[in-house]
Order: structure tokens, then sequence, then C-alpha cells
């Protein structure tokens, strides 16, 4: 059976991405626009209501428009933007997030795409909470940083523009109010929004997300060893996501930003040190990867009842 799909906002960079793991895909079929049509309301209705899957790369407010213009109960959409993610009657598109979640997404119409922050985030988050190690109380920190093309057009011209000067590493969100922070205080069942604390990196693609813990004064010091357990089996067998042992983290010295490559792999460490009491979990993936186009795709996949990782780079 042929799923025919629809990429709307396919010209800008996650678009591009995505359009570049479904491409040679036979199962799929792709319903396009020609340049001149893509802004127009009845073409892009057309496309909309004619596919079976449609994957909105658009800025908030035109995903919901596009939302809009589907007049039936059969298509079905991955949404990229930022809109629907705290959103009734949207299931979170982060497979890995809890037991259950890829059965939510089988069964669901409409998935909202995890930014890339929250997917770190969460991915060193969720599993201490779920087992009790991490009190939902208790108040988190995560920090970063990001390569500048998750900023998309507007950022990547910044940074590559002929009269640009960017810096190594710029911290951004000081308003303490970034639009990811919704996303990672619901789904990581925390009772106060984590304090977020991202920033640029002068390079292209890749992300690092850190979250430091006292584990000296978590309810019950929780061992190090306890932490890299839960991790290890929250996602074992795990084709995408990959947790470093206790003895692979004592043998760094660093993780680089450009860890996972331009891949849809995650790979998650616990850098711990048990005199202190401390850990620093670190979450390395492409933020236009497992960040993006790659959870988009893997979510097609779940949709359309194909193998998850097909079309996948790891």
């Amino acid at each position: 059976m042929t799923t025919h799909v629809f990429i709307d906002g396919g010209a800008g960079t996650t678009g591009i991405e995505i359009a570049e793991r479904l491409a040679g895909r036979p199962e799929l079929s792709f319903i396009t626009l020609a340049d001149d049509q893509r802004k127009d309301a009845q073409a892009r209705r057309t496309a909309l209501n004619d596919a079976d899957v449609v994957i909105l790369c658009l800025p908030d407010e035109a995903a919901r428009e596009a939302v809009s213009l589907i007049a039936n109960d059969r298509t079905r959409v991955i949404d990229a933007s930022t809109a629907h993610r705290v959103a009734n009657g949207w299931t979170y598109g982060f497979p890995e997030l809890e037991p259950g979640q890829r059965e939510k997404l089988a069964a669901t119409r409409f998935v909202a795409n995890p930014g890339c922050w929250p997917t770190g985030f969460l991915a060193l988050v969720r599993p201490l909470v779920l087992a009790g190690l991490l009190p939902a109380e208790w108040p988190v920190t995560l920090s970063g940083a990001s390569g500048y093309s998750g900023g998309g057009k507007g950022m990547i011209a910044d940074y590559e523009g002929a009269d640009s000067a960017p810096s190594a590493f710029r911290p951004y969100g000081l308003t303490l109010a970034h639009k990811h922070i919704p996303e990672m205080h619901r789904y990581a069942g925390l009772a106060m929004a984590p304090l977020f604390a991202p920033a640029v990196a002068n390079v292209y693609r890749g992300m690092l997300v850190e979250v430091p813990l006292h584990l000296s004064a978590l309810p019950g010091s929780p061992s190090v060893a306890a932490v890299q357990d839960v991790l290890a089996a929250a996602y074992e067998g795990s084709p995408i996501v990959s947790v470093a042992t206790a003895e692979e983290s004592a043998a760094m010295s660093g993780v680089a930003i450009e860890h996972v490559g331009a891949t849809d792999r995650l790979a998650l460490f616990a850098f711990g040190n048990a005199d202190s009491g401390q850990v620093r979990l670190v979450a390395a993936l492409d933020n236009l990867g497992k960040g993006a186009a790659g959870a988009a795709v893997q979510n097609l996949n779940i949709l359309a009842g194909l193998p998850e990782t097909t079309g996948l780079r790891l």
C-alpha cells in the first residue's frame, strides 16, 4: 500500500532534510506544488486533503492555518512547528518518551514533532522521573549549545553572510521564556518548569544538552550507577538511542557537539563523581536529525505502519 505524503513548507531547512530521507522510497508517493503555488491557499488546500500524511515545516501560525484547511477525517498530520506541542488532541511525537508512546502514535491522527532541545532533555530526565529517582517537584536546570541551523534561514544568514561576525558561543533565551519550555515541563512530568540556559555555537549543526544533578541532595541519595542503570534500561535495544556504559563515560575527556554527526542518532552519557555525589547528564544529537527531520521521518514510519528506522541515517 502506497502512502501519499505532502510536505508543506518543503523549501525550508527541515523540509529539505525530510525530503532527502524520504527520497527513493517506493512505498511512498509525493504530492508537490510548483514554486508559484506554494503560498496559494487553494493549491495547498487540495494537496493537504489529497495526502494520507502531511508534514508541516512552517511557522506556527502557518501550521495552524494548514490544519484548518484540512476538511476530511482521514489525513494525518505531523507538525514540526511549535504550534501544537502542548495542544489538546495532539500526540507528542517522541516514541522513546515512555512505555506505550509508540502505540499512542500509531493510533493517533495528529502528531506534534518534538523540539530539538526537548528531545535531549526528555531523553535524560523522563526515565529518572518515571523511576522515582528524580522527584517531580525537583528544580531542574538544563543548558548546552546548538548549531546555528536550529535558528532557521535567518540565523543561518547571520552566521554565513558576507558581513557576519558571529561569536563562537552565544547564550540566548535570556528572558527565561523560551518556546521549548512548555513541552519540556509537561512531558518530563515536572511540577515546575525547568530553568533553561541555551546557547548557539558557531557550527552549522549538532547539539549538546546537559542536565547537572546533585544526587547527594536528592531523596535517597541515588548513586551514579543507579542513574546509569535507569537510562540503560529505558533504551535497551533501541536502534536510535544509545547510552554509554560507565566505563565508556569514564574514559572520555569530553563530548564534541558533532558527536553523532549528521545522523538521526541520540547518544546519552552520565558523567558522575561518586565522592561528590554529582552527575552531569549529557545528550548529543543532530539538531536537524533526531532533533527535527529524523524525528519526523521516524513518526511518519510509525503512522504508515512501516519499519521505524526506514530512511533514517543511523
